[in-house]
């Protein structure tokens, strides 16, 4: 059984999909202007998770994401540049090379990363059709007013519902007070479905409509896209939490105008990512990225572990320090992954219930993504494979445990290759210095191997090898 935080209710809640096993998720994706930081890959590992969970407790999850390849303007209050034209602009390139070459850097680090691939990547530009058809609609149930020279606008105070997700406080958002006015708005909380060109200039990206050439806003692409492909109300509809007071309360406005239903019966939302007490953001300048870590000396399964020793409700703390305790304990399940190449042919007897370890981490993971406590439970069971071995009676259960951990907790163990027969070589050779009582050889053969990021460990009666 599964239990998530549903933000829609603020409570933790068994999971029922409408028709089960078949499960509809939406995840909002990235706007492709530029590379995405950790701050990004924290939200989408976690939301990768979900998937897995979902799959454990034997669910069959339709996953969408979306591409915001147009309409996500510098502000939040519908003003300012798009994002995207205003790169291509610096760039001297077009909005759609700038769109183009920031999707695939994306991808590309979502596969270093071993999330699994969503059943649809669906894009903003290829959807426009749909989102002139929803505004449309919105037009006929009198949700909207025009701004000359700007736009076509939601009437926020047309949706009685609007504050309800967020719990809005709609007087605090009043002109002067904590949010930008645009005087031409009829509310604060307005938002744009539809922006005009500007007269002065021609954008990348524009498109004829019966409201005038212009692009769409961002929120009416998310809307389009997950009715499109999900439905009238999804099971699961999952994103950052900083989207919860704007986007998806945006989102929920205009979807459930025109269908009536819930937009979704469960909203499941990543918490925030903090550098030095700062939220991770592009525009703060502190958004590092998966290239800066590897020219630390990290790999992306380092940064997956450090993510999955967080959970999703709760503010993380990124620092090297934590990063670097993640790349040691990284480095314990690999130690132990490597023992399936190292049976233990003298020891048959020690029988561990692989079977019964999974149905655990199953039971943690069900529990609201609990992988700070999964992490905690297989540091224990690490430490008892490392002293106990892996015997040839235990060998395929452990192949297969591994390849289970692999599913549920996407750490490419079984990736974690072995070693070379030159090594095993000097392996045997430094063994027989040992007994011989050459010690100056055998730790000139152990400087050797770790020079090729092979350490080795003495036990008592045996040793054990492990990748640096």
């Amino acid at each position: 059984m599964l239990k998530i935080y549903n933000t829609l209710t603020r409570e933790i809640e068994e999971f029922k999909p409408q028709n089960p096993p078949k499960v509809t998720v939406y995840t909002c994706g990235p706007t492709v202007y530029d590379h995405a930081h950790i701050g990004h890959w924290f939200n989408y590992v976690r939301m990768d998770l979900l998937i897995r969970a979902l799959k454990a407790n034997e669910y069959s999850p339709k996953w969408v994401i979306n591409i915001t390849d147009v309409g996500h303007l510098t502000s939040d209050q519908d003003e300012g540049e798009d994002k995207i034209q205003k790169k291509a602009n610096k760039e001297h390139q077009t909005a759609w090379e700038i769109a183009e070459f920031y999707q695939n850097e994306f991808f590309k680090s979502w596969d270093e990363l071993n999330l699994l691939n969503p059943t649809l990547i669906v894009k903003a530009t290829d959807h426009i059709q749909d989102q002139i058809d929803l505004i449309l609609k919105l037009q006929e149930k009198g949700y909207t007013y025009k701004i000359e020279n700007d736009g076509i606008y939601y009437d926020t105070s047309k949706f009685k519902e609007y504050p309800n997700f967020a719990k809005l406080d709609l007087d605090d958002q009043q002109p002067g007070k904590r949010v930008e006015f645009n005087p031409s708005k009829r509310n604060p909380s307005d938002f744009s479905l539809w922006k005009f060109s500007p007269k002065d200039q021609k954008r990348d990206m524009e498109w004829d409509s019966p409201f005038g050439k212009g692009f769409p806003g961002w929120h009416i692409e998310c809307s389009a896209m997950s009715m499109k492909y999900l439905g009238d109300t999804l099971d699961l509809h999952t994103g950052g939490i900083d989207h919860i007071p704007i986007h998806h309360t945006n989102e929920i406005a205009q979807s459930q105008a025109i269908t009536g239903k819930p937009l979704a019966n469960y909203w499941l939302h990543s918490n925030h990512l903090t550098v030095n007490n700062q939220k991770i953001s592009k525009s703060l300048g502190n958004g590092i990225t998966l290239e800066d870590l590897r020219k630390l000396g990290y790999n992306p399964m380092d940064l997956r572990m450090h993510i999955l020793e967080s959970h999703y409700q709760n503010q993380s703390k990124f620092s090297l320090e934590s990063l670097e305790s993640a790349k040691i304990r990284y480095s314990d399940f690999k130690a132990m992954s490597v023992l399936r190449f190292q049976i233990d042919q003298q020891n048959s007897t020690t029988i561990i219930d692989f079977k019964s370890i999974i149905d655990q981490i199953i039971l943690f993971l069900s529990d609201n993504l609990n992988t700070p406590k999964v992490l905690a439970y297989l540091s224990q069971i690490i430490d008892q494979t490392l002293v106990n071995r892996i015997s040839e009676t235990n060998q395929k259960d452990f192949n297969w445990f591994l390849s289970k951990l692999d599913e549920l907790l996407g750490l490419k163990l079984l990736d974690v290759p072995d070693i070379d027969q030159v090594f095993k070589n000097k392996l045997e050779d430094r063994e027989k210095a040992r007994a011989n009582k050459d010690f100056i050889k055998a730790d000139q053969i152990r400087k050797e191997l770790e020079e090729s990021n092979i350490l080795i460990e003495d036990r008592p009666n045996y040793y054990i090898w492990r990748w640096k």
